[in-house]
């Protein structure tokens, strides 16, 4: 199959275009980023989940001009797959957590838990500017989350706050919660106060903003026969 295709949401149809550049290889488990010059930012991943093979690449690929190119890597975070990733408005992406050994970790569907294997560390946050094409680390404080990976994170309608929800994670010993907020004045994590019935954690799912509405859909861990695979707060 093709690397790359397109969809005309409009004809309602599938094509695969030619893009110049040079030939990438196959990952998964990554996210890809698209900022409003139409160029989506694809970092590390797993090239093949038999070998190990975490990659520390940062992929661009022009949905304009249709061509490759590549990202500095200098004082990029350790390759991992399953994190989170976040467009700013001020031409950054934020990375978040993930999973560096996703190929053995194994986590009990009910909970969340991480049985065998381990998950990256939320106290830090990875942020890439792409204009100027560099990397910087921020530490984060406050009421951290676990280790985690497979959640899901998106800004907030300020565009002062990340909000993440589910994923699977290293038990922390107490209660976890399925839902934080980083401030990105002081990046500082805390637990939000939230009502109406709140949801089963769930991992692996994806999530936008829609209007002001966080939708989140699909994933595992939950119930399907008393929660819906599709579910909204109001942000």
């Amino acid at each position: 199959m093709a690397l790359v295709y397109t969809f005309d949401s409009r004809s309602i149809v599938w094509s695969i275009p030619k893009i110049a550049g040079f030939n990438t290889d196959r990952k998964s488990s990554l996210t890809g980023i698209i900022n409003n010059d139409g160029k989506m930012y694809l970092w590390s991943g797993e090239t093949n989940p038999d070998y190990l093979n975490y990659v520390s690449e940062m992929l661009i690929l022009d949905t304009i001009n249709l061509n490759w190119s590549e990202g500095s890597i200098i004082n990029a975070p350790t390759p991992r797959v399953n994190y989170g990733a976040i467009l700013l408005p001020n031409n950054k992406i934020i990375y978040i957590g993930g999973d560096d050994d996703y190929s053995t970790s194994t986590f009990n569907l009910d909970t969340l838990n991480i049985i065998n294997g381990s998950a990256l560390t939320l106290s830090e946050i990875y942020i890439y500017d792409m204009i100027n094409d560099n990397w910087d680390t921020k530490v984060t404080s406050g009421k951290i989350p676990s280790n985690r990976a497979g959640f899901s994170a998106i800004l907030g309608l300020d565009g002062k706050r990340i909000i993440i929800f589910g994923g699977y994670f290293i038990n922390p010993g107490y209660l976890d919660t399925t839902l934080y907020v980083l401030d990105l004045v002081n990046y500082n994590w805390y637990i939000p106060k939230i009502s109406g019935k709140i949801p089963k954690p769930r991992t692996l799912h994806k999530t936008n903003v829609i209007g002001k509405y966080m939708v989140i859909s699909f994933g595992y861990g939950y119930d399907k026969t008393v929660e819906s695979d599709i579910l909204l707060l109001d942000i």
